[in-house]
């Protein structure tokens, strides 16, 4: 039998997740407040979304969101994903709610209004980041909730010497072109400290570096394989 998944956000988030979701072979059902989102949802091949005012609580409880089925809440607008969580949770008790948060505020405002698990990619410790790097396996970003086979995951990374990330600076690097998003480094220069990337510090890479990034394995295990290139 299939999971029933109900995605709130079509945005920077959320394009990820529904393409993830959707090689789980979720049932998935996608929601956007606005046109453009909603529409390039259509345009990517998804059947089952929705424009739909989330302010609504009448709108939302037309759903009828099943207690078996997992509510995903990854607006951009993060005011707007904490009240869609808070309504949620008032329409829907025993439904697993899982959002996603940039920040420690966010984190706990999502918390308050009911959230059973909230994933913070930016603030997670530097400990707990090194714990589940030693792991056998990744710890997957959402395997807890989806499936046991889910496809994203964690990877630590060294820079080999003469990669083409050698002298660059973290904010030229297109991480995303390549299917990633880097969470912090270690550098071979710092003392082993772990920076994040969210710090404000600004780091040039060099070989012998540590970088820590997320995404699918398929394209960690390609972006890898890339490091070793003198040039793009």
């Amino acid at each position: 039998m299939k999971k029933e998944a109900f995605l709130f956000g079509y945005g920077v988030q959320g394009i990820s997740l529904a393409k993830g979701l959707r090689k789980e072979d979720f049932y998935l059902h996608i929601i956007e407040a606005t046109e453009e989102p909603f529409n390039q949802a259509k345009k990517h091949g998804f059947v089952n979304v929705r424009l739909l005012d989330v302010t609504d609580d009448t709108k939302l409880e037309r759903l009828r969101i099943g207690d078996d089925s997992y509510i995903i809440c990854v607006m951009d607008d993060k005011h707007l994903n904490v009240f869609l969580t808070l309504s949620l949770r008032s329409l829907f008790p025993k439904t697993t709610i899982v959002a996603i948060s940039d920040s420690v505020h966010t984190t706990e405002k999502l918390k308050m209004a009911g959230a059973d698990r909230i994933i913070d990619l930016y603030q997670v410790s530097a400990a707990h980041i090194h714990n589940i790097l030693r792991k056998p396996i990744a710890t997957k970003l959402l395997g807890s909730f989806a499936s046991d086979s889910y496809a994203i995951s964690f990877k630590e990374m060294i820079i080999p010497p003469h990669s083409h990330l050698n002298g660059m600076m973290t904010d030229d690097v297109n991480f995303s072109e390549c299917g990633v998003l880097l969470l912090g480094i270690i550098g071979e220069k710092c003392c082993d400290r772990f920076v994040f990337v969210s710090s404000g510090i600004e780091h040039k890479l060099h070989s012998g570096d540590t970088i820590i990034c997320i995404g699918y394995n398929e394209d960690l295990e390609r972006f890898e394989k890339e490091l070793e290139y003198e040039s793009l």
